[in-house]
């Protein structure tokens, strides 16, 4: 089943407040996580929408972040400024580059392209993400016992070198991130291959999230998968990752080579032609010339 990542997930799971932009929210008997903290335009409507879920926001423990990309780290100041007991978790190369001025300008500005959401900002309060230390740094094999759930923690990367997937063993429910891959389309039919930082690691982090064989997938943006769905979209996302090098290496060869003209070739025939990709325009730009120059450098070191 493909159900789109909003609203009541199951009993114990929630995802606030849309479902391009889901964090999703995880309640334990004792202690509730927030999973990511999306885009900085949509910090007040994540903060009410947690207080709807789970009544005060203050009872929120931990937010833990899948990985260091604008639309995943946004309204992080923002919450902990309103949750002063709030506890971020996170991988250790994260902060360290939240303490980089270039690093926090480049979020900051991808995040005000997303002009449709500037209505949610109804007392206009900067809502710009600033620096921040997690006060976990979290690593493969962390447990986090929530009362009645696990939170595992994996090293997952590929998308980025500080990706990190959750996986909730008594729900059989895995929390991917971009390490599984996007999909996009108005049915969730087309699937985005999102390696960045490598396309070996990418592979690697799939083969293991194939093997825990979950039976509820929560992504990243759009949708969570169950039952048949669930099973077959690591599957899936592995195979069209082959696919989707073979394709970059057909523009890199009608380019001769030309990373620039490869990538913008590929841009308008994928993005601007096809259509259905819904992310916006500037960051898949950005991500795609990140994909074509990396296959150019594996291309370039196998010659």
């Amino acid at each position: 089943m493909q159900r789109q990542a909003k609203g009541q997930i199951s009993s114990q799971i929630s995802a606030i407040p849309n479902s391009w932009y889901p964090v999703y929210v995880v309640r334990g008997k004792d202690k509730t996580m927030m999973i990511d903290a999306g885009v900085s335009l949509l910090a007040p409507r994540y903060l009410a929408a947690l207080g709807e879920v789970i009544g005060d926001p203050q009872r929120l423990d931990y937010l833990f972040l899948t990985h260091s990309h604008y639309d995943h780290v946004g309204a992080v100041s923002y919450l902990k400024r309103r949750i002063p007991g709030l506890k971020v978790g996170a991988h250790e190369r994260l902060g360290e580059l939240l303490r980089k001025a270039s690093v926090l300008e480049m979020m900051n500005r991808l995040s005000g392209n997303h002009v449709e959401l500037f209505k949610y900002n109804t007392t206009g309060e900067d809502l710009s993400l600033a620096a921040f230390e997690p006060e976990i740094r979290l690593q493969e094999g962390d447990e986090f016992d929530l009362g009645g759930l696990t939170c595992r923690v994996y090293e997952t990367p590929g998308h980025t070198r500080d990706s990190l997937s959750f996986f909730i063993p008594e729900l059989k429910a895995l929390f991917p991130s971009e390490a599984g891959g996007v999909l996009q389309g108005k049915t969730g039919s087309l699937m985005q291959v999102e390696f960045l930082s490598s396309y070996e690691d990418y592979i690697a982090s799939l083969t293991r999230l194939i093997a825990l064989e979950p039976e509820m997938i929560c992504l990243a943006h759009g949708w969570v998968l169950t039952e048949d769905d669930a099973e077959n979209f690591l599957a899936r996302s592995l195979a069209e990752t082959f696919k989707y090098r073979e394709l970059i290496e057909s523009y890199l060869d009608a380019a001769g080579g030309d990373v620039e003209k490869a990538t913008l070739d590929m841009a308008h025939a994928e993005y601007n032609v096809k259509g259905g990709i819904f992310q916006e325009r500037v960051a898949y730009v950005t991500n795609l010339g990140a994909q074509v120059r990396h296959i150019a450098g594996l291309r370039k070191t196998a010659a």
